[in-house]
């Protein structure tokens, strides 16, 4: 056995100089095998390097403990890095079992160090002589998130406490890990396969033509439709029969609850009591105080009252253009496998517009030249494709990012469709975050992963228009992530609150309806003409359709997420009948009972977002507010985007998100810029 790790940890790359361009990750090299053992020496080597700081004999100071800290555990950062991106984006069965295996391990390892007795008396000690250490503004943002860090994790627990936090952090950190994994195999699972085509009549050409391939891949006769957004989307938009929509909707909104190793519900009610509990513990009355205090909104108090004033604002509307659909539907009862099909017909009535219209326009790889040029024309970013640099998918592209000047800025990987190892949704990511080290600025290496639609035999990648709002909006994280210019790594890039990462991706959505933008990539994939002017006439009115319907649904997403993390004792009953209440205030359309969205809520349940869904409303009132000043000046204006980029994309963590705002805006954000825009008051 120890013959057999020597060798492994002798060809193991990430024990040697990767030999690549700007010292990336060699995907290539990477084999499953390696993790585990490099997991194993990366805690071996942050365990030495954390009792060199312990025994340190000079006075605890800001370099000797805070700097040698967040410099501590390079070589287990890479692996985790590696092995959970990976995860999300081209799992195997292999990666996921051990993914549980390691959880424990990893989660008790974190632990040794957030609540080793000696470690903290020296961060306290430093902290508590911050006033006189003359540090930097930044400096003292580290030392504080490291300090807090420290007791937020139970580092003054008494030593019994302190065993109770270790047992419910490595819990929770396993069944988190479950709910995501229960979700993707549920959503692998499901198979919708229809053999007569008078059945699928409303479905375009291209769709039917990717799912008959997805059928004949599957060894299946006929058409293939699934639960991954370009198969679930356009058939509940397009799908004239309405048994097959309800049939497929239903799938979509039962996931995780149907009984069975895959039910999510005992894994919500024990998920949320496990915070619960850690919350308790560290003397905060609930989870949501606990996640809020490191927030922008502070409280759950400023969270409702956003919450609210939204409900309020919208919810007259929302009812309005519900009763409008349900009128052209000519349907007392319409239901929710009804919406997007009824909808998507009166949109197209009312603006003579819709994806099928728009999709020849948005190829992708021309969309993609779109954003980078937007990036170019904002930033002076220029982006080279390199094919030098390994990557993990033979579909995934990277790209060098140089300044203006060619001065080089980041790497950036691309990895644009679906497959059945990488989990739904869109996301960025990085591979290694922007530091300083003794004089050196290591450039990040950013990752964007969507599942949007793929080329067929005899089309390319033609996208939707939500597809293209998609696209600007992790680019948008991308470009927080890569124009980063701090110190430490900590404090870089998207490492800032949650209710304020979501501003730099947000405010590109803007840019997706605008003629200017659009002038610039947009032309018909086969005849070369520009999407023409009249189109985007349309584009532009019917941006605020069904805009109010919209916002409840996403308000009914942030009072779930708040309902499941405001409790004050554990819950042990119904989870549906728990969603339904919590959602009740937002629901235009009529309830449908046993479904959940709870059941596949990866966002809450299994991502970051605990307590922080609200933060996608939260940040749409900053990014409706800041993009005025670009509607002002111009939206192409080079001094604004400067300003933007120095005050808000640049600067990470390093100060308070308020304090980064005003400074760009000049003031504090209001409600009215979002309602004026989503035309709510005139």
């Amino acid at each position: 056995m120890t013959l057999t790790t020597t060798a492994l940890n002798a060809e193991n790359p990430f024990f040697a100089d990767f030999n690549t361009p700007h010292d990336v990750f060699p995907f290539d090299k990477i084999k499953t095998e390696h993790f585990k053992p490099a997991f194993e020496e990366g805690m071996k080597r942050e365990d030495k390097e954390i009792q060199a700081i312990i025994t340190n004999k000079q006075e605890p100071d800001f370099e000797n403990t805070i700097v040698a800290l967040e410099h501590s555990g390079e070589l287990l950062g890479k692996v985790s890095s590696v092995f959970y991106n990976l995860q999300s984006a081209e799992t195997t069965d292999t990666l996921d079992a051990l993914s549980m295996e390691m959880s424990p391990i990893l989660t008790e390892h974190s632990n040794n160090i957030s609540l080793n007795e000696d470690l903290f008396k020296r961060v306290k000690a430093v902290y508590g002589k911050k006033d006189k250490l003359n540090l930097t503004v930044e400096q003292q943002t580290l030392l504080k998130k490291t300090y807090d860090g420290f007791v937020r994790s139970g580092a003054n627990l008494s030593d019994k406490d302190k065993e109770t936090y270790r047992k419910l952090s490595t819990e929770l950190n396993t069944l988190t890990l479950q709910f995501g994994q229960n979700v993707l195999k549920e959503t692998n699972q499901y198979q919708l396969v229809v053999t007569e085509q008078d059945k699928l009549s409303g479905l375009p050409a291209d769709f039917l033509e990717t799912a008959a391939a997805k059928a004949k891949e599957k060894g299946k006769e006929g058409w293939l439709f699934d639960l991954t957004a370009p198969s679930y989307v356009p058939f509940m938009k397009y799908a004239d029969n309405g048994d097959l929509r309800r049939e497929l909707w239903t799938a979509y909104n039962t996931k995780c609850i149907k009984g069975g190793e895959y039910d999510n519900r005992e894994n919500i009610r024990k998920i949320t009591a496990l915070r619960l509990q850690i919350a308790q513990l560290l003397g905060y009355k609930d989870y949501a105080e606990y996640v809020l205090q490191k927030r922008m909104a502070e409280n759950e108090q400023n969270v409702y009252h956003l919450l609210n004033e939204l409900l309020t604002a919208y919810r007259p509307t929302a009812l309005q253009e519900y009763a409008d659909v349900q009128t052209f539907a000519k349907k007392n009862d319409l239901m929710s496998w009804d919406w997007s099909y009824y909808s998507e017909k009166l949109k197209d009535e009312k603006f003579n517009i819709n994806d099928e219209l728009l999709k020849p326009y948005f190829e992708l790889e021309k969309v993609k030249r779109g954003v980078f040029g937007l990036a170019t024309r904002l930033y002076g970013l220029q982006f080279r494709r390199n094919e030098k640099i390994p990557v993990y998918h033979k579909e995934v592209e990277a790209y060098e990012v140089f300044d203006e000047n060619g001065k080089y800025l980041a790497v950036l990987y691309t990895d644009f469709h679906p497959r059945e190892g990488k989990r739904s949704g869109a996301w960025m990511t990085d591979y290694r975050g922007q530091k300083k080290v003794d004089g050196v600025d290591f450039r990040p290496h950013i990752s964007v992963v969507m599942n949007f639609t793929r080329p067929t035999a005899t089309k390319p990648a033609l996208l939707t228009y939500d597809e293209v709002n998609t696209f600007l909006h992790e680019f948008g994280h991308a470009l927080h992530g890569m124009l980063s210019d701090v110190t430490y790594e900590s404090l870089s890039g998207t490492n800032v609150y949650w209710d304020f990462v979501e501003l730099p991706s947000q405010i590109m959505e803007n840019w997706t309806s605008e003629q200017a933008f659009l002038d610039s990539f947009a032309v018909h994939y086969e005849t070369g003409e520009k999407l023409p002017i009249e189109y985007i006439k349309r584009i532009k009115a019917a941006d605020n359709f069904n805009v109010a319907y919209a916002c409840l649904r996403q308000l009914s997403f942030c009072y779930l997420d708040m309902a499941w993390h405001t409790l004050k004792t554990p819950y042990t009953g119904d989870v549906l009948a728990f969603e339904t209440e919590a959602m009740a205030s937002t629901q235009i359309l009529p309830r449908i009972d046993g479904t959940s969205t709870a059941a596949a809520f990866n966002h809450v349940f299994s991502g970051g977002y605990a307590a922080g869904y609200y933060s996608y409303k939260w940040a749409e009132v900053l990014d409706a507010d800041a993009f005025s000043v670009f509607q002002k000046n111009g939206i192409f204006d080079k001094k604004t985007a400067a300003s933007f980029r120095e005050n808000i994309l640049s600067k990470g963590s390093t100060e308070p998100p308020m304090t980064l705002y005003k400074r760009f805006r000049g003031q504090e954000p209001t409600i009215d810029g979002l309602l004026e825009r989503n035309g709510i008051k005139k």
